[in-house]
């Protein structure tokens, strides 16, 4: 696919041979030149339907992606530069409710310019008819998939696009709420590319068109596939410091979750899972590279996770946290937190972003879901930066972490200690695995992993 093929090219792109079926478009009797009696406007759809061979501006029905059925939205950009405009608005309202219907995910995508000019307001009001039919979609446990094409501008991106559960893009595709044409003039124009949304938070991935056909049918598999009601089983501990060997010390447990040997989240979540695919951003504007979420296949399963790097936190990775935990929440996946920070992020930049509401909602989002939520704590376990992630009741850890109400080196501070006091203050504050265990913080710590023999 690239990011000007016509609508039914780009659904033959990413969808298993001869698999598409159009859906019917629905009628809708008009006066001559639209509802504004817009002069020419009838002989401009008829010169767009000639061009293009259809009929209006997107292109609706159902495909098989990677084996699993869709409903299909693609737009054709030659057909009125992809305008929203009422006929429009009937269309893409018949393939949401299709999907609700038949329960079947949603896959968009968009190639338009926004709303049509020709139609007016009526023409804008579409903006509010699609985002009704994305609530009610999402009130109905259905996945929705974007894909941004070029261009992704107006009331598509805002809608479709913006408000989809995934949003990916093709290179270099123009993205942005503000068209070419009416941007001013000293706008940086990378912040209106795939590349820029994408570095900014509000773009999922930038995926090269001859991988989109094994990235949305993944991405089917992980959000439309069968569900399970249990609790993901924690990760085993992968190559514990000392053997797996339970800490003497609170120091030395600390200085066993410290160590810069110790394995991090991406070798965990590497190990734990068959198949994953990254969430990135916070939709707000935001990223955080030590945060990492996404899905994941664990033996045919599904699994949503956010997973903490070992560095400080910061706002936009709680919020990028939440946002998948709610995601899956709505979709029946169980979720996996891995925990692994000295703290939430605590300079002036992460105050102005809103650490506060952010470890908040994260702690919100938690406590509301409705699905199994596991957490292993990995390494280091800072304060409430670190808590947040934590499922209440079902927690573990690994032999080579440790949980603490604040720093041994900070508590030891606060409570006017010497620096050399921080090992005996570790020890009083009980922060090693067996301790959260014996305190209740913790529901066991979990085994080294022991590969099998070989084949």
């Amino acid at each position: 696919m690239t990011t000007r093929l016509p609508a039914r090219a780009a659904i033959a792109s990413v969808t298993d041979t001869g698999s598409f079926a159009e859906l019917p478009a629905p009628h809708r009797d008009s006066p001559p030149d639209g509802p504004l009696g817009w002069a020419g406007y009838d002989e401009s759809r008829a010169r767009a339907a000639r061009r293009t061979g259809e009929e209006e501006s997107v292109v609706t029905g159902t495909a098989r992606v990677g084996g699993r059925e869709a409903v299909l939205i693609s737009f054709e950009f030659g057909f009125l530069g992809g305008s929203l405009g009422e006929r429009t608005g009937d269309r893409l309202e018949a393939a949401y409710a299709h999907a609700r219907a038949h329960r079947l995910p949603l896959v968009s995508l968009i190639a338009t310019g926004g709303s049509r000019m020709q139609e007016g307001m009526l023409a804008l009001t579409q903006l509010q008819r699609v985002a009704r039919q994305s609530v009610l979609t999402r009130a109905a446990g259905l996945p929705q998939i974007a894909v941004l094409r070029d261009p992704t501008t107006g009331g598509g991106w805002a809608t479709l696009g913006a408000g989809a559960d995934v949003v990916l893009a093709l290179p270099g595709a123009q993205v942005g709420f503000a068209g070419s044409r009416v941007r001013p003039a000293d706008a940086d124009p990378a912040a209106y590319t795939a590349e820029g949304q994408y570095a900014a938070g509000h773009v999922d991935a930038v995926v090269e068109a001859t991988e989109f056909p094994e990235v949305l049918a993944d991405w089917l598999r992980l959000l439309a596939g069968p569900r399970a009601e249990d609790p993901a089983e924690p990760p085993a501990a992968l190559g514990p410091v000392r053997d797996g060997r339970a800490p003497e010390t609170g120091w030395e447990a600390v200085s066993q979750a410290r160590h810069p040997d110790r394995p991090r989240a991406e070798a965990y979540l590497d190990a734990y899972f068959d198949l994953r695919r990254p969430l990135s951003g916070d939709r707000a504007g935001g990223t955080d590279p030590g945060m990492l979420c996404g899905f994941g296949l664990r033996e045919g399963r599904a699994i949503a996770y956010a997973a903490q790097c070992g560095t400080a936190t910061r706002p936009a990775g709680y919020r990028t946290a939440a946002r998948v935990i709610r995601l899956a929440d709505r979709l029946g996946i169980p979720v996996l937190t891995l925990v692994d920070t000295p703290g939430a992020a605590n300079d002036a930049a992460a105050e102005h972003a809103g650490a506060g509401a952010a470890i908040a909602d994260t702690f919100a989002a938690v406590a509301a879901a409705g699905v199994p939520v596991t957490t292993l704590l990995i390494g280091e376990g800072g304060s409430g930066g670190a808590l947040a992630l934590a499922a209440p009741g079902n927690t573990w850890v690994t032999p080579d972490s440790y949980f603490s109400v604040i720093a041994p080196e900070l508590a030891a501070a606060i409570l006017k200690r010497p620096p050399s006091d921080a090992p005996a203050t570790a020890d009083q504050l009980r922060i090693r695995p067996q301790d959260l265990v014996a305190l209740g913080v913790a529901r066991g710590v979990v085994a080294p992993h022991r590969p099998g023999p070989a084949r």
